[in-house]
Parts: structure tokens; sequence; C-alpha cells
């Protein structure tokens, strides 16, 4: 992520957690990620991770699209990349995002806030995506949905996988 974007997000992170009257302490031992590392991001230092974000985001009761709408790059790592192409503003909040996973990935994604669902559309290559111990094999054309409150996950093979993403957000994960 470029320094304008992780100035972007740490400003808007750091607003969000003073909205709530929480202590850096607080908000990090919250999301099991360290102070130091709460900091630097606020910061606008480090390279976050999508999990550390995901985790920030259920902390502070805001869709993960509410915590990564001022940054208009793709956030990425180990072959994942996702981009916010648009939050809906009606509830149930849904967000919508284009993912592409590289070749050879494995993705495991932590539960999301209670109530939530995943629908996934492949655009083109073949992804195995779903709850873990339950996923189903996605070819161009197909969609799934599933409820994204499990850990669940991403594999593609030997192609790279590009979908589209919508995550409608359970109303317990919401802020009224």
């Amino acid at each position: 992520m470029d320094k304008l974007s992780l100035n972007t997000l740490g400003q808007h992170l750091q607003t969000l957690r003073l909205e709530r009257g929480w202590s850096l302490s607080q908000l990090a031992n919250e999301a099991g990620i360290a102070k130091s590392n709460l900091c630097r991001l606020e910061q606008g230092n480090g390279n976050p991770t999508l999990d550390t974000l995901w985790r920030l985001a259920v902390q502070l009761n805001v869709p993960f699209g509410t915590l990564v709408a001022p940054i208009s790059v793709p956030l990425g790592e180990d072959g994942v990349q996702v981009r916010l192409i648009d939050q809906g503003k009606d509830s149930p909040q849904v967000d919508a995002y284009w993912m592409r996973c590289a070749p050879h990935t494995l993705r495991h994604a932590e539960a999301h806030t209670p109530g939530t669902r995943e629908s996934l559309t492949l655009i083109s290559g073949c992804l195995e995506a779903g709850p873990e111990g339950a996923t189903t094999v996605l070819t161009p054309g197909e969609a799934i949905t599933f409820a994204a409150d499990q850990p669940h996950l991403y594999r593609t093979h030997a192609a790279e996988a590009t979908l589209m993403m919508t995550i409608t957000y359970g109303l317990e994960g919401q802020t009224p």
C-alpha cells in the first residue's frame, strides 16, 4: 500500500477509535494485535494484513468496507487482492468488492460478525470457496452464497481467479 493510502487509513482508523472513546491499548487488546502495531498503523506506517484490518473492523463494530472506504488502491497479501467497489447505505449493510486470487493460493478467512453472509460470483479462472469443510468449486459465471460468520476459505489451483464478492452484514454487526 502506498504512503498516502497508509496515512489515510491510519487517520480514519484513529477517528473511528476516538469516536468510541477507546484507548490504543483497549482496541489493540480487543483486536488481538500489539499496541505498537496499532500505533504505527494510525501513524501511517506499517503494512497491515487483511486479517488485522478485519479484526479491527469487527472490534470497532463497523463493516470492513467502512474501515477501508477512504482507500482507493487494492488491499492484498499472500496472493489475494481486494478492492471496495461500493458500499450500501441501507439495512442490512451490503458491501461489494472486486477480488483476485493468484494461482496456488489458499486463504483462510476468520469468521465475520454474527449473521454475515458472502456471495461470490466467479468472473474468470476456477475457485474453491465456502465454509471450511463445506467448500464449492466455482467456474466462470457460477455463484455461491454462504454464512461467513464461521471460518471459510478461498483456494485456487493452477490459474488465478477473479470474482465479485458481496458481503451482507447481519444486523448484529452494524452500528445503529
